[in-house]
């Protein structure tokens, strides 16, 4: 496309000319990323139960949590090593809303409380900073493909560019519930990626709820279910336990989200429809960006156990 074609596309044809801009980006990265994998012989690794296959990650949290499935795919059932690129930039557009790590993706403290998680796994044997080591896999190659991040499924990012499958219906996390919380409905509900038009206030008639995430968030919640509790933990594996124990979990597209669907825990996503890259799979996980529906799912999931049936008891002052 000569520079004549692309002025005047750009004027009168603004959607033509973003579509072949972005097939050139396509091709580009294509043919980029065939000569690099050819050159690193990316694809013929032959896995080595004592030099186990190593990926490297920038974050965010959630996106390392929904790059598993691709590491485990790799390693093929042997630990790999996870090394996390700390202190990288982020640009957080105003739909995220105010992130706690302002201008990063993942910092020291979100380390330190995400390794412990990590390493609770049987698929990981270690969890280190990076720095500057050779690895075998470069997770970040997502955020340099020229596909849409901002749609789509982010597990399944990661497939496409490794050349991987897994099934997941399954659970690629695993830990202890704690089942102190067995009667709570959780609710972690980050700043940004909020569906126009949602009201949570009608959860006040169930007695117990708890919430998880920072407590700028908690606080905001409150003040709309003034009775609801809020659940401090000291690092992600203490949260995966607590979303495991938990009745069910209501989150929008945020961190505590991405634990609970790879746990495959009872769940309700709040998905931005603006944003909807984070998807449920499995049973028991409902979506949604309504209200009607929204109420049904919470009452749904709260009358009814893991094999679907209603249960006995009634936890609500109305139900």
């Amino acid at each position: 496309m000569n520079v004549f074609k692309k002025i005047y596309l750009k004027t009168k044809n603004r959607n033509l000319y973003d579509l072949l801009k972005q097939n050139k980006l396509f091709e580009e990265f294509n043919q980029q990323y065939l000569e690099s994998c050819q050159a690193q012989n990316l694809f013929k690794y032959n896995i080595d139960i004592a030099n186990p296959l190593s990926f490297k990650h920038s974050g965010n949290a959630g996106d390392i949590i929904y790059s598993l499935p691709t590491v485990f795919a790799l390693s093929k059932g042997f630990p790999a090593d996870i090394y996390l690129h700390l202190n990288q930039p982020a640009k957080y557009d105003e739909i995220r809303g105010n992130h706690p790590l302002k201008n990063v993706m993942l910092d020291k403290n979100m380390f330190s409380m995400l390794s412990p998680l990590l390493l609770s796994q049987d698929g990981i044997r270690e969890c280190k900073a990076y720095n500057l080591d050779n690895v075998h896999y470069d997770l970040d190659i997502i955020r340099k493909a020229p596909i849409k991040l901002d749609r789509g499924n982010i597990v399944r990012w990661y497939f496409l560019l490794f050349g991987v499958t897994a099934d997941l219906s399954k659970p690629w996390l695993f830990v202890e519930p704690d089942y102190s919380f067995s009667d709570y409905i959780m609710i972690a509900r980050s700043a940004g990626y909020h569906s126009p038009g949602i009201d949570y206030s009608f959860i006040k008639k169930y007695k117990k709820v708890v919430f998880v995430g920072i407590k700028e968030e908690f606080y905001e919640m409150r003040k709309i279910l003034p009775s609801i509790e809020y659940h401090q933990v000291s690092d992600f594996l203490e949260l995966a336990k607590s979303i495991a124990g938990s009745m069910f979990i209501i989150g929008n597209q945020s961190f505590p989200f991405s634990i609970a669907e790879a746990l495959k825990v009872r769940r309700a996503l709040e998905q931005f429809y603006i944003c909807p890259n984070v998807n449920v799979e499995g049973s028991n996980a409902y979506d949604f960006c309504f209200q009607p529906q929204f109420e049904m799912i919470v009452d749904k999931l709260y009358q009814q156990d893991d094999n679907g049936l209603n249960k006995q008891n009634d936890h609500s002052d109305e139900l």
